[in-house]
């Protein structure tokens, strides 16, 4: 517990501290001793520290925050009885230097800031460009050399990449197609056409939504993972040690997880494409459609193409997720909330290239007749 009194005299006034000034105490004084010190602007003022028994660093921030301020000519501001204990930690610190006003944050023009935004684009793209290139270097040797291969570490990284995120996978799978069961029937029910919702379901859950929802929950988990590991081993300095020993962080670290992850893509989309058709099985329950008519009107209509096309959807996709995890990773800063950095922006920018390169699927599709 800590007290303040002031006592005024002709010569000045005393600010008397005494108690514990520490965290918990000096939060109640803080605006009552400025306020004091506030009312006697132009007569000296002494801090009596004689009944002070405790001080931290939240006292002393206190007694700084009393020396710091400004004043009038000959109305300076004095400590007096304070320990010598506590003096040695008051004494370690200048008041004037925190008297000093903030430089104030230089004014950027709307052209500066275009201009410091595209750079940044165009460096993003240039990094991107050229881990590009290294990593698919490192995978060509990887494949030409499968002895050198860390099997044991892919298999772990398989295992916690897609094994793991099989539950998630498939209770967003089925949600999907239970969902876009429910909104389709509702309309096509005006027409009596539900038996068309299986061609609906078929279609773009193998096609475009099977991979894309499955893309998007490992971009978010799995993306972000690869980011959160490589950025604590790049703050920790194992990058550097890595190098130092002659290893290349690419090869050692890239390429398993860029395997791990196409490898276990393909078939989380596989059970995705599967749970969402069930899902839609289920809905069409309700509305008296058999899951036998369900099923050939389903089959009748989507073909192999379209499965193979939503695969080789999901193995770009596996690439280009653990790629900008892995980049991003590299990339982290030194800093506490470096890694958080890496990890949000592998989330953010994985989800933008998954959703343009689906784009370019598309149009590639649409131009081949598949």
């Amino acid at each position: 517990m800590a007290t303040l009194a002031l006592n005024e005299s002709a010569g000045g006034a005393t600010l008397a501290l005494a108690g514990r000034l520490d965290a918990y105490s000096v939060g109640a004084l803080w605006r009552e001793a400025r306020a004091a010190l506030g009312a006697h602007p132009g007569a000296p003022v002494t801090v009596d520290c004689s009944g002070v028994d405790y001080c931290d660093g939240a006292g002393v921030g206190l007694l700084l925050e009393l020396l710091r301020q400004p004043r009038a000519a000959g109305a300076d501001v004095r400590i007096e009885g304070l320990a010598e204990r506590f003096r040695r930690l008051l004494d370690q610190f200048d008041p004037k230097s925190f008297a000093a006003a903030a430089p104030a944050a230089p004014r950027v023009s709307l052209v500066e800031r275009v201009g410091i935004a595209g750079e940044r684009i165009w460096t993003d793209l240039r990094g991107l460009v050229a881990f590009l290139g290294e990593a698919t270097a490192a995978l060509f040797h990887a494949l030409r050399h499968p002895r050198m291969l860390r099997w044991r570490d892919i298999l772990y990284v398989a295992e916690e990449a897609g094994v793991n995120a099989l539950p998630i996978v498939l209770l967003i799978g089925f949600l999907m197609g239970v969902i876009l069961a429910f909104q389709s029937a509702i309309a096509m029910k005006q027409f009596g056409a539900e038996i068309f919702v299986a061609n609906l379901l078929s279609l773009s859950i193998l096609r475009e939504l099977g991979p894309l929802m499955t893309a998007i929950l490992l971009a978010g988990r799995s993306g972000a993972a690869f980011a959160a590991e490589i950025g604590t081993m790049k703050v920790n300095q194992e990058i550097d040690a890595l190098t130092t020993m002659g290893l290349d962080p690419v090869k050692f670290l890239v390429v398993t997880r860029v395997l791990a992850a196409t490898a276990m893509t393909v078939p989380l989309v596989v059970f995705s494409d599967l749970i969402g058709l069930v899902g839609g099985a289920l809905v069409m329950l309700t509305f008296e459609i058999p899951i036998a008519t369900y099923y050939k009107q389903a089959m009748s209509f989507a073909t192999l193409g379209d499965f193979t096309g939503g695969l080789a959807k999901a193995a770009v996709f596996g690439v280009l997720i653990a790629g900008i995890g892995c980049l991003r990773g590299l990339q982290t800063e030194t800093g506490a909330s470096a890694v958080g950095i890496a990890a949000t922006s592998a989330v953010v920018s994985g989800i933008i290239l998954i959703v343009f390169v689906d784009g370019v699927f598309a149009v590639v599709y649409y131009y081949l007749g598949i």
